[in-house]
């Protein structure tokens, strides 16, 4: 019904990000987004051009989910749905140890500080609560300590979002106890990084150490929902971005009907064939998010857990020096450029490489939960 409101909103921002790329001389809107941080277009068209290679994986991911659910016609809404019944049980406490149990690479001093943080100095608004508001973030400034706001309710998800918002709790803890004030803050390209690398070393702890079918498909359907909002969502978003603005910069003409069109196509093509689109339902997708008001800001939700994959499993297979540098890292905060500083992490993000990395990861939860399925 406000489908053209949301259009013409859309549109302005679009046509006030080229402006101010003319304006001050970039040669597209793109390269006028990432001049700031001194990310070169490349880092983004390399993610793109990965995604699209790697898309086969995503459809074979949505014809398991099509068999396992026994549906004749898979639709976006059953990414949602359970594929087992086990459901554990998983209480605040034992998310805190088995977090801590999977951050153990890190050494003792990173650990103590994360479990004290969570059991002892009150980090963490744990619980449901009247008025409180949906979601979670991580938040705090230098001279305080990082303040988390979540609702738990003793689910595999809700201990992976505790783990996710410690990752940037401890980012930011490390960054204020190195870096002066100027630098006490970090760029929003490195800040997925440190919440999906703690999600990824705690995926890695609980599949090694549980190995029972039910609780490992427990825990791959998580890292499933959290694949597919970084790495299928997002860069959907990012490709209609850029798409739009490279409209707007030809000239032409930005409307409801044209923009979902454009995003219905971008999702058919993800989907593969596997799952039904809706062309008016998953077409409007772009209007559901705020992200896409920030000026080429969702594909660093890819690139951000592409890193963090890249860096975990570095530490994960034992390679000497691993860990130092991904603490050097974390201790930089905004004193590097982005690239910089993840190249003192060990991790080159102008090439594919991270990217390939984590399209193995997904990969190979996709294979096993193939074998657990059956």
């Amino acid at each position: 019904a406000f489908k053209n409101t949301f259009a013409s909103t859309l549109a302005t921002v679009v046509k006030q990000d080229v402006f101010l790329a003319r304006v001050r001389r970039h040669n597209s809107a793109l390269e006028a987004a990432l001049f700031p941080t001194n990310i070169p277009v490349e880092v983004f068209h390399n993610l793109i051009d990965t995604y699209r290679q790697h898309l086969p994986t995503w459809h074979r991911y949505w014809a398991l989910r099509r068999r396992a659910l026994g549906v004749e016609t898979l639709h976006p809404y059953d990414v949602w749905a359970p594929l087992t019944d086990a459901r554990p049980e998983v209480p605040y406490s034992q998310a805190v140890a088995w977090i801590s149990e999977g951050l153990a690479p890190l050494g003792e001093d990173y650990v103590s500080v994360l479990r004290r943080g969570c059991l002892e100095d009150r980090w963490v608004d744990v619980y449901p609560n009247k008025g409180k508001r949906q979601g979670a973030f991580s938040s705090g400034w230098k001279g305080t300590h990082p303040f988390i706001m979540m609702s738990y309710n003793n689910t595999l998800n809700a201990l992976s979002t505790l783990a996710h918002e410690l990752g940037h709790s401890m980012h930011s803890y490390l960054t204020w106890q190195h870096q002066p004030m100027i630098y006490s803050d970090y760029s929003l390209f490195v800040a997925e990084v440190a919440s999906n690398f703690n999600q990824a070393m705690v995926r890695g702890h609980l599949l090694a150490s549980n190995p029972d079918p039910g609780f490992q498909i427990a825990v791959i359907e998580e890292a499933m929902y959290n694949f597919h909002r970084y790495f299928f969502v997002m860069p959907t978003l990012a490709r209609f971005e850029l798409e739009v603005h490279e409209r707007t910069e030809r000239g032409e003409a930005l409307t409801a009907d044209s923009m979902i069109a454009l995003m219905a196509d971008l999702f058919a093509e993800g989907y593969g064939g596997e799952v039904a689109v809706d062309r008016d339902r998953v077409g409007i997708t772009w209007a559901q998010f705020n992200h896409l008001y920030a000026n080429f800001y969702v594909f660093q939700y890819a690139t951000g857990i592409s890193a963090a994959h890249a860096l975990s499993r570095a530490i994960l297979d034992g390679q000497p020096g691993a860990v130092d540098a991904y603490l050097s890292f974390l201790r930089a905060g905004g004193s590097l450029y982005p690239l910089d500083a993840l190249n003192l992490a060990g991790v080159d993000m102008t090439t594919s490489a991270a990217v390939e990395t984590t399209y193995g990861v997904l990969a190979g939860y996709v294979e096993r939960l193939e074998r657990l399925i059956g």
